[in-house]
């Protein structure tokens, strides 16, 4: 396995596909996933010329499950650490859910100061915050995250069967075409990781103000969202990123969920390469 170690020890697995004097496409996966959620866009961006690279989020998938550093602070400097090893410069970097605060975090300190980015894309993000605060009042109330800890806590395997198969993918809307398959790799990435990792990680997806880090973006950005996302709403989340970025572009899907990039790859992939080659 490809692994890097961080400046305070921990071991991050990632992927590097494709020619080294390619343009570099980096995937950074949602909560509780691996780099594995990027399989059809790592193909798909591979066969159209690009290197891909994605990696796993420090104490999930085959990373090191470490007690400690389970915040974007932590993931933006992770993410940064490999973007060193690799020496990647001219980079667009992509983000799903809390991939997108990572992304958020990454350009805005890490990539934009060392000249190594030039696009970014949010997808379904989680910035600027989820949770209900004076400054965000449309946001999420503590208890849908206590929730989601208190459940995560007493029956890991089960919460993240049924989160899977209801809403992260729109499994549980009337018609929908439900895919036992998608939510089986689902489960099987959330369980590969530190339940640790997933218990504090909630805090870092949900009350982590990242107005700051949108602010200081000024790269193109490409915003995307799904109007029926059932996990992070899209007018507290994408179109709110949108007017605080400096240079962005946004697209709302109709009826598309949280996890449209497997659902709806098709589309997603098609805009993104326009984006990237515009």
């Amino acid at each position: 396995m490809s692994t890097i170690t961080t400046t305070d020890g921990v071991e991050i697995f990632y992927k590097d596909w494709g020619s080294k004097n390619a343009q570099p496409i980096v995937f950074h996966h949602g909560w509780p996933l691996s780099s594995d959620d990027w399989d059809a866009q790592m193909l798909f961006f591979l066969s159209k010329g690009f290197r891909v690279v994605a990696h796993d989020r420090r104490g999930h998938g085959r990373s090191a499950q470490v007690d400690f550093g389970h915040d974007m602070d932590h993931y933006a400097a992770d993410a940064a650490a490999v973007a060193e090893h690799l020496d990647l410069k001219n980079a667009v970097h992509i983000g799903h859910s809390t991939g997108g605060g990572e992304v958020a975090a990454y350009v805005a300190r890490h990539g934009i100061p060392q000249g190594r980015v030039a696009k970014a894309v949010l997808v379904s993000a989680v910035p600027p915050i989820m949770l209900k605060t004076e400054r965000y009042p449309g946001g999420l109330p503590i208890d849908v995250f206590n929730g989601l800890r208190d459940a995560l806590a007493a029956n890991r395997a089960q919460f993240f069967r049924d989160l899977a198969g209801g809403p992260f993918y729109g499994f549980n809307r009337d018609g929908a075409d439900v895919k036992p398959a998608v939510v089986d790799n689902w489960w099987r990435q959330g369980m590969m990781g530190s339940a640790l990792a997933h218990y504090q990680g909630i805090k870092a997806f949900s009350e982590t103000d990242q107005t700051d880090d949108l602010t200081a973006i000024s790269v193109p950005t490409l915003v995307l969202h799904g109007d029926d996302d059932q996990i992070v709403p899209y007018k507290n989340a994408g179109v709110l990123s949108a007017e605080i970025l400096p240079n962005a572009t946004l697209k709302i899907y109709q009826g598309y969920p949280h996890g449209m990039l497997t659902t709806n790859a098709d589309v997603l992939n098609a805009d993104i390469l326009a984006f990237i080659q515009g």
